[in-house]
């Protein structure tokens, strides 16, 4: 086990432009059907889908031996989209697409941290979601309407299981490194449990083997803010006015438990909007209130209510312990045969560093190849997205070595 500190480095993002050489250019989606209209994929609590679109993106070459494979993983209401500019943003209605690159664009490239000139990277948008791959907004081909909350629930573990599947037909049999931050660490630590022979590197960036109780309660709180919009009409409501107002609460309840109170205090402290209005038991006044409000308002545009509900549910009942040991984290770690890197953040309060260094303390008490490394931020459990100086730094040396 090597626990160390990394040194502080001043944030530093880059939107680099489609022409850039250290970009990898226009993306474009693909979409590919792993389970046919004759089939069902059959999911972990019982149920079962049938047929199963996959969206996903790669950048970079496949070598000829497939031994240069690096999964991505995304989180909560990320996407396949993760480096690069989409090229058919405008026509696909997903403005936020043209204005921005990938969510990941920061480390993955020509000469970033994930090279595209030696990796070829591939992200898949998960199943559930509402980005191109089957969830509660796709069309049931049996009703000939949305699936809404007919849609099974699905866990960590039946994505990991999708993404496996897409692996197949794409004719990859094992990846050089799977790595996710969030919910997609959470996603990287199953690849490396249920897939072991499959896997030579796994990432885990401010993820740990579960959710806190904490964290369950935050989203729970945006769960039911869904739910008793007066629009949410049972999930049935792709025909008339979506539940905006919950949903929008409910990112902002989540974009809380993204950020810390010292990155808060830093950018918003208590700064008052209007110094000179009339102050009104409306609120509103402050500064991060417009913050928050913004972040719901700009949510809404982008995502899908039910799919929220969804997702939340597979991230708080996610648990490797329970699920690969009987409720014994070092009994189920014994299943991995990875390297394994598991990054903590030290104002990350959704994921926290003494979670996620339990996690990665199970792993050496297995007997596993596991480093640990808590990186000092301000950015709270954003910041495997905007730290990309020590970020970049920990994948570089993780990914330069041979196989396991």
């Amino acid at each position: 086990m090597i626990e160390q500190q990394t040194q502080k480095r001043k944030r530093r993002i880059v939107d680099d432009p489609p022409d850039s050489p250290t970009s990898v250019g226009w993306t474009e989606a693909r979409t590919l059907r792993i389970i046919g209209t004759d089939e069902t994929l059959k999911l972990e609590k019982g149920g079962e889908i049938g047929p199963v679109d996959v969206e996903y993106e790669t950048y970079g070459e496949l070598s000829p031996a497939k031994d240069n494979v690096v999964l991505i993983c995304h989180a909560l209401s990320g996407d396949a989209h993760a480096a690069g500019w989409d090229k058919h943003a405008e026509a696909a209605g997903r403005q936020f697409r043209m204005k921005h690159p990938g969510w990941w664009d920061t480390v993955i490239g020509p000469g970033k941290a994930i090279d595209t000139r030696k990796f070829f990277v591939i992200c898949s948008n998960f199943l559930g979601s509402c980005y191109g791959t089957t969830g509660p907004s796709s069309i049931n081909p049996r009703t000939g309407k949305p699936y809404a909350l007919s849609f099974p629930v699905v866990t960590v573990s039946d994505w990991v299981k999708v993404q496996a599947i897409l692996l197949d037909k794409l004719g990859i049999e094992r990846v050089h490194c799977v790595i996710g931050g969030s919910l997609g660490g959470q996603q990287a630590l199953e690849w490396a449990l249920a897939y072991p022979q499959r896997v030579d590197r796994a990432i885990v960036f401010a993820a740990a083997h579960r959710l806190s109780t904490q964290g369950v309660a935050f989203n729970a709180v945006g769960r039911q803010a869904i739910m008793t919009d007066a629009n949410f009409n049972q999930g049935n409501y792709y025909e008339s006015e979506h539940p905006k107002n919950g949903l929008a609460v409910a990112r902002m309840m989540a974009h809380i438990t993204y950020l810390s109170e010292a990155g808060m205090h830093q950018k918003f402290g208590r700064r008052l909007r209007l110094e000179n209005g009339s102050p009104s038991a409306l609120g509103g006044e402050f500064e991060v209130e417009s913050y928050l409000d913004y972040q719901g308002r700009s949510f809404v545009q982008r995502f899908d209510a039910n799919s929220y509900l969804y997702i939340t549910w597979a991230m708080n009942h996610y648990d490797a312990a329970h699920r690969w040991g009987g409720g014994d984290l070092v009994e189920a770690c014994r299943r991995i045969q990875s390297k394994v890197l598991v990054c903590s953040f030290s104002t990350d309060w959704l994921y926290t560093p003494q979670q996620c260094r339990e996690l990665a303390f199970a792993m050496c008490r297995a007997g596993k190849s596991a480093n640990y490394v808590n990186v000092p931020s301000n950015y709270g459990h954003d910041s495997f997205l905007v730290e990309t100086e020590p970020v970049s730094q920990l994948l570089r040396s993780f990914l330069a070595g041979g196989k396991r």
